[in-house]
């Protein structure tokens, strides 16, 4: 696998965002019990068994090769995330109070300043590890532009969901997007493609690699 070439500006990217080969990125009804929809189990199986996976989640040991590669690639040199609101929980609408503090415990596994987008104010959620959280209702030119500040010269990781990664791919606000195509059928869900002409909008393949559990793509913005 080629290395991921040096890059004098901070990147804005998308690392390890799974869909299955039919392109939903998420299954029918999300909920608190289904976070990624109905039938989604095992969209995210070539992610959950590496060795990064279960470093970062207080895990085991896990898999090295491909998927690992392509999953610890997605941690380098990050000084800030963007979340959608769904992907911070299940709650929509207004914060019916401040219980929610996310999927993943006292710990989140990020590290680094994640700016959330939301229609709701919220105070800034400052978690254990070094993550802080802060509730964005200004958009998502507004969201980049204080992940860029806080991230320090360091690249910005846009997380999804897949709303949000339409949005800035519209805006051609995406340097690189890798995605994990998934050997499984969804059938109906959030499709991540729908509606974008990516061809028309200046993005190129660079790379693909095929893993037992996934095939990786790589697509970049022509300069």
């Amino acid at each position: 696998m080629q290395a991921q070439s040096n890059q004098q500006k901070p990147l804005v990217r998308v690392a390890s965002f799974t869909i299955s080969l039919d392109g939903y990125a998420a299954g029918p009804n999300q909920n608190l019990e289904n976070p990624m929809g109905e039938g989604a189990n095992n969209l995210h199986k070539w992610f959950i068994s590496t060795q990064t996976f279960q470093q970062t989640h207080g895990g085991g040991t896990g898999t090295t090769g491909v998927d690992n590669d392509f999953a610890a690639r997605g941690f380098e040199n990050l000084g800030a995330w963007i979340l959608g609101r769904n992907m911070f929980g299940p709650i929509r609408g207004p914060w019916p109070d401040l219980a929610w503090k996310g999927w993943w415990g006292d710990s989140p596994p990020y590290h680094v300043p994640v700016f959330v987008l939301t229609h709701h104010e919220r105070e800034p959620l400052e978690m254990d590890g070094g993550t802080t959280f802060y509730f964005v209702t200004g958009g998502i030119h507004e969201a980049l532009e204080r992940a860029k500040e806080a991230a320090n010269g360091k690249d910005i990781r846009l997380g999804g969901g897949p709303n949000i990664i339409k949005q800035y791919l519209r805006e051609r606000l995406i340097d690189e997007l890798h995605i994990a195509i998934s050997p499984i059928l969804l059938g109906q869900g959030e499709s991540l493609f729908e509606g974008l002409d990516l061809r028309e909008l200046g993005y190129e393949c660079v790379q693909h690699v095929a893993s037992e559990n996934a095939t990786h793509i790589v697509l970049q913005l022509k300069a």
